[in-house]
């Protein structure tokens, strides 16, 4: 990961930006520059993965214009060689430095030629004007809001514009700022026409397409390791990247000591694939001290984003204090495109399609958020090879009849795509997923509910959630998660539409907690 800044106006106290832009250092530890950009300023904190050398340092400068990119754009090669094509130097290997070349070539319209993630901040100096963008699904973050003189300021984080913004929001995915407008480039989620292939021709065309998610992901000249839950979703990641890998891959899984479903899964996986495996416990004591810091580097109250971000962030911070490892590959997006446990209530496929395009629309303030927050503040990338742009408008493109689980098995075009083939053990492939507050150790819940409950009383609960007319706490432990949420991020709970739960309209999903352990067809999937 690197932090971009950009504040598209004067700044009046260049000490409170340096140090709002500081919030963020852990993003990209190993070198930051602040280069003037008009009257205003662009920032760059660099964790150095594509092109190590110093010529790979951002800002970019070329023809009096600036750019910061926080991404991979993958596929830069054969665009740098059309760009040479056409005249344009390069000086370093770095990925990002193809971004103003095309931004001299195609203007905004660059924006929907990158296969990438990204998040992006360009100062055009021939006309004193700021553009800004992000990727369809904003897997890299980016956030802006207005300082009291009505000067617009992008930043990675939303903790960089605590102080100097009165109202902070997340950039939207899929668009790109320019003239004081918000335009969309591409809505990832919206399908032109539906795909009517039959269940094997699909097949195969997602177990190539995520093949190829994962290769291209691969490419780094920083050392790559993998996150490994003994999931369906990360050990596929996994089995694809070990078989494509001269050397065994490195992976990592996390865990309650005393019961954990998914350490013996990912313990499996790792022996079938032939990986370095690394295994890593964690105790009561560290998830309560945790939590603080968790929810403060999250800039979220959500509760499942919390929950799931404890086991994320301490297996990354001991990543980063253990190895020598930049880039984590992760399993993430894999159910809004392939269906939750509570997905099998769809009343329809239409409704089935419709949640899914919801999912994948607020996806940056949920699982893409944790992965960024938990693996970034650890100085890692996160690179999401089911987030591959091709791989998920040919999954939504499906038709949504073939996407539900009408087999007796959720994700079952997933699975059925590798059936077969020695990616898996079957018993990986074909394990019914375990809710992550079973995965890692529902004990890891039991110790954050009870927690909470002594915190308050009823009567202090029912009197400071009153407080909220905004995604209002409605259990002891979402009321803990939004005070301290309000005390790093106060009045911004905007930020987040609202807690992900299941869907409450439809039978058998009007449930309390975001947990599937609640639904009646959790079964045997914490087991």
């Amino acid at each position: 990961m690197c932090s971009i800044f950009g504040y598209c106006g004067k700044v009046k106290d260049r000490s409170a930006f340096d140090h709002a832009f500081s919030k963020t250092e852990s993003r990209g530890p190993d070198n930051s520059r602040v280069l003037k950009a008009g009257d205003g300023l662009i920032a760059f904190h660099r964790l150095s993965i594509m092109g190590l050398t110093a010529s790979g340092m951002q800002p970019f400068e070329k023809n009096g214009c600036l750019a910061v990119c926080n991404g991979e754009l993958y596929g830069f090669k054969a665009e740098r060689e059309r760009l040479i094509q056409k005249g344009y130097t390069f000086e370093s290997g770095s990925d990002c430095e193809i971004i103003l070349p095309m931004y001299f070539e195609y203007g905004v319209g660059m924006f929907s030629r990158l296969d990438a993630e990204f998040a992006c901040v360009i100062y055009d100096g021939r006309t004193d004007e700021f553009i800004a963008a992000r990727d369809p699904i904003g897997i890299r973050p980016l956030y802006y809001g207005h300082d009291a003189d009505g000067a617009v300021l992008f930043a990675s984080e939303p903790k960089n514009l605590v102080g100097l913004c009165e109202k902070i929001n997340p950039f939207p995915p899929g668009h790109y700022y320019k003239g004081g407008k918000f335009v969309c480039y591409n809505d990832i989620a919206h399908v032109d026409s539906v795909c009517r292939d039959g269940i094997e021709t699909a097949c195969r065309n997602i177990r190539e397409k995520l093949i190829s998610g994962v290769e291209k992901r691969l490419a780094a000249d920083a050392k790559v390791g993998f996150l490994l839950s003994g999931g369906l979703d990360s050990s596929l990641v996994c089995a694809i990247a070990a078989g494509q890998s001269e050397k065994p891959i490195k992976t990592f899984a996390i865990g309650m000591s005393t019961d954990a479903i998914d350490l013996k899964y990912a313990r499996q996986v790792a022996e079938y694939i032939g990986s370095e495996h690394t295994e890593v416990y964690m105790t009561p004591d560290e998830v309560i001290s945790s939590l603080e810091t968790v929810v403060e580097l999250l800039g979220t109250y959500d509760i499942t984003t919390v929950r799931a971000s404890m086991g994320m962030y301490l297996v990354c911070k001991a990543i980063h204090e253990n190895t020598d490892i930049r880039v984590l590959l992760t399993g993430e997006i894999s159910d809004e495109l392939f269906g939750y446990k509570y997905t099998d209530f769809a009343p329809s496929a239409a409704e089935f399609q419709k949640e899914a395009q919801k999912r994948l629309r607020e996806l940056h303030m949920y699982d893409v958020l944790r992965a960024d927050r938990c693996i970034s503040v650890n100085s890692l990338e996160a690179r999401v090879p089911f987030g591959d742009l091709d791989f998920v408008k040919y999954v939504m493109s499906l038709d949504p009849e073939i996407k539900m689980n009408r087999y007796g098995k959720g994700k079952y075009l997933l699975r059925h795509a590798f059936e077969g083939l020695d990616f898996l053990p079957d018993l990986i492939l074909w394990r019914e997923k375990a809710a992550f507050s079973d995965a890692v150790g529902h004990s890891m819940v039991d110790y954050l509910k009870e927690y909470a409950e002594k915190r308050y009383t009823d009567s202090e609960f029912e009197t400071k959630r009153a407080g909220y007319s905004h995604a209002a706490p409605f259990t002891k432990e979402s009321l803990l998660y939004r005070e301290l949420f309000e005390k790093y991020y106060p009045g911004q709970s905007d930020m987040i539409k609202d807690f992900w739960m299941p869907n409450k309209s439809w039978e058998g999903c009007n449930v309390d907690d975001p947990s599937a352990r609640v639904l009646s067809n959790y079964g045997d999937s914490g087991k």
